[in-house]
């Protein structure tokens, strides 16, 4: 299609509230993904960094909780929202998958590797913006469900096994580095750096924006072929049935989060509180015993005992003791090997030997 007059000229794109819903989900997640990955990896030095400065482990835990309630509040609002902009609006569902999605995703795929010489020609929302959208409603249902188990294990593993909770903390952090990464490679290309596209901020786009990425709906537009909104007579009927409906779904689901959200404070507050019985206490403390005072060392009968016999020295009955054997140390010292004298016997010497041993009468008459 080439660039005539229409060139300047710019296109409706995204209504106010869609943008603000972009601003809430943006603010949501850079916020979500600060201060899961720090807790994700505590140990390097930019998460403890980030961590002092928010206040320390536990504000930037709460900051993580605050914000995982704006991305579920935020979630819940969509929901309502794409039914009334289906229903009331009478809008086409555009992020529906189709075949022709397919059809586009290997032209372009052609066409990048210079195969085929033509764009494929994508309606109002390409299969590049639908695949990234729809990675969004999986990501943000996988982490609702991972973190309300992260959020509550005590009262999951009430009615699921534990292991679940490693699961799901495993479930958890790798689904946020996959949602990272997808925003830091695919978002950031098609969106800021392939060339800016300033239409989520402003409202509107470019005419050589819409002639790229969405030919089929810009051939629409130039046309007229669009689908026309219903009268405001029928919107405002139908609105009528949706409204009420609508406020009594928002209601349950954020009442059903508060509940989920508040379900558990800690793992002390969840437990049921232990039965305590009453320990007997008397009335009056028992008395103790006291010690009875000894008595005095003159007041005790301390009976006399009587002296021991003095025993009679052993008599040498092995041999006689003449004159010429005085050395008696040589065969009984203490330490000898024939008939060795006690131990008490060490200082002695020969000469006290017969002080107390004696020749017995029949060694004497041999």
């Amino acid at each position: 299609m080439s660039q005539n007059h229409d060139a300047g000229r710019s296109f409706p794109r995204f209504d106010i509230v869609q943008r603000i819903e972009h601003l809430v989900m943006l603010l949501s997640f850079t916020l979500l993904a600060i201060t899961g990955l720090v807790q994700k990896y505590p140990d390097a030095g930019v998460s403890q960094a980030i961590i002092r400065g928010l206040g320390g482990i536990e504000m930037t835990r709460s900051i993580h909780h605050a914000s995982a309630i704006v991305l579920i509040a935020l979630s819940i609002f969509h929901f309502i929202h794409v039914g009334y902009r289906l229903y009331v609006q009478r809008r086409e569902p555009g992020m529906l998958p189709t075949f022709k999605d397919v059809k586009d995703a290997i032209q372009a795929i052609s066409y990048n590797l210079g195969l085929s010489k033509e764009r494929p020609k994508m309606g109002y929302y390409n299969f590049g913006e639908k695949i990234e959208y729809w990675a969004v409603v999986w990501g943000v249902v996988i982490m609702a469900i991972t973190g309300y188990m992260l959020w509550n294990p005590i009262v999951v593993t009430r009615y699921l096994p534990g292991e679940v909770i490693p699961a799901a903390k495993m479930a958890h952090g790798f689904e946020a580095i996959l949602a990272v990464l997808s925003i830091l490679t695919w978002h950031v290309w098609h969106v800021h750096l392939k060339y800016f596209n300033r239409s989520i901020f402003t409202g509107r786009i470019s005419y050589h924006e819409m002639e790229e990425e969405h030919g089929e709906a810009l051939e629409k537009m130039l046309k007229g072929e669009e689908r026309p909104l219903p009268s405001p007579s029928e919107q405002w009927r139908r609105a009528r049935l949706y409204i009420p409906l609508a406020g009594a779904l928002s209601i349950v689901f954020l009442l059903l989060t508060y509940r989920f959200f508040t379900l558990e404070q800690t793992a002390i507050t969840t437990l049921p509180p232990q039965q305590v019985e009453e320990v007997y206490a008397p009335a009056e403390p028992p008395m103790l015993p006291t010690a009875t005072p000894a008595p005095a060392l003159a007041e005790l009968e301390i009976p006399q005992r009587l002296p021991l016999p003095t025993p009679e020295p052993p008599a040498i009955t092995s041999h006689p003791v003449d004159e010429p054997r005085r050395d008696c140390l040589a065969c009984h010292g203490v330490y000898s090997m024939i008939a060795p004298a006690p131990l008490e016997h060490l200082e002695r010497m020969d000469e006290d030997c017969l002080s107390c041993h004696t020749v017995s009468q029949e060694v004497a008459r041999q």
